[in-house]
């Protein structure tokens, strides 16, 4: 019996192909243990225990930035971290560290480093977080979602995906999507989504261009994110909600979106063949624009940048494509084909090798 620890946390991007890893590695071996290293703030604190896996927690230890206290109290934080996690990999028979980037991560390669467990890492941004970075000196199995990723050692395997999207029959499940969320079956389906948390310029720009999406003969499905202060306009074909925890049915719905870049966005809208306006988060460290660049390149995708994004541009720049139904075709075939739906099976292989 196999035991695995895999350390990610904080967003949805670190998360989700952390628990699409862990199911595909159940899935195989009913038997094996799977522990999650995770902190108390990030998005694994509800989202772990939910899909019924151990989590153990450690601080969160942001990199110091600049001298200050946190910085002088940052080294001896990190060392505790990193001792009570080699603990836990020497009192639980852990067989290997998977990291999957965010503040966790880094304790648990040092700490599986000074134990002599083997590390994994997987890397789902085109441009890698710090974690990562550091820990690709510990081991040389470094997976990465995208080829072109600055990484040591990278070898391409894909964005891990969560079953109900790796396995989705859009077609078969559109009937029931369109049910669900109170859409027109003889109207094709724009999605619009910001994330968790939403995107003020895409809730904005959608909600006043609303008019001219319906007349242009589309509906919108418009997710707006919980903290959103758009407001419903309340007109027929355009379907507002705060949150959807049925991503699935909402992709089945979809026949072009609208979307921040984040990877795990791009990966899943380019695996199903759904063409896409990307919308880039203007702060960071830059890596969304990059995220998309493999499918705009391909044309599947369109890339503009979030001050440029307005009423205007839709009028005029996003209205006209969704009119020309053959182009909406040719950027889903396009888009396909840079994606792919076995990330989770390729980075459980990898793993595997690993342990080989």
């Amino acid at each position: 019996m196999t035991t695995y620890l895999l350390a990610g946390g904080g967003t949805a991007g670190h998360v989700n192909p952390l628990l699409a890893v862990a199911d595909t590695i159940m899935s195989r071996e009913p038997d094996a243990t799977v522990i999650v290293l995770g902190t108390r703030e990030g998005l694994e604190a509800r989202l772990v225990p939910a899909r019924g896996y151990e989590l153990v927690f450690v601080p969160r230890l942001p990199f110091p930035r600049r001298p200050n206290r946190q910085a002088l109290s940052f080294l001896p934080r990190l060392n505790r971290a990193i001792g009570d996690v080699a603990d836990l990999i020497r009192f639980r028979t852990v067989d290997v560290v998977v990291g999957f980037g965010g503040y966790v991560s880094t304790p648990a390669y040092f700490a599986a480093r000074r134990a002599g467990v083997p590390i994994v890492i997987h890397e789902a941004n085109f441009r890698a977080g710090l974690a990562n970075r550091l820990g690709a000196w510990f081991t040389r199995h470094v997976a990465v979602a995208f080829l072109g990723t600055r990484i040591r050692h990278p070898t391409v395997v894909g964005m891990p995906l969560r079953p109900e999207i790796a396995e989705l029959d859009r077609a078969q499940a559109r009937p029931e999507a369109l049910a669900f969320f109170g859409l027109d079956a003889d109207r094709p389906t724009l999605l619009v989504t910001g994330g968790s948390l939403g995107a003020r310029r895409l809730n904005n720009t959608i909600a006043s261009s609303a008019p001219g999406l319906i007349r242009a003969g589309w509906q919108v499905l418009h997710i707006t994110g919980e903290k959103s202060e758009v407001t419903d306009p309340g007109l027929h074909h355009y379907r507002l909600i705060s949150y959807c925890d049925r991503m699935d049915l909402a992709l089945s719905a979809a026949d072009f979106a609208v979307s921040r870049a984040g990877a795990g966005t791009v990966c899943e809208l380019s695996a199903l063949g759904i063409p896409a306006v990307y919308v880039p988060y203007p702060v960071g460290n830059g890596e969304q624009r990059f995220n998309a660049a493999d499918v705009v390149r391909a044309g599947g995708g369109i890339l503009v940048d979030d001050a440029d994004f307005v009423p205007n541009w839709v009028q005029h720049e996003l209205v006209p494509v969704l009119t020309d139904r053959e182009r909406v075709r040719r950027m889903g075939v396009a888009a396909a084909s840079v994606g792919g739906l076995d990330g989770s099976v390729r980075m459980t292989d990898f793993i595997h090798a690993a342990l080989a």
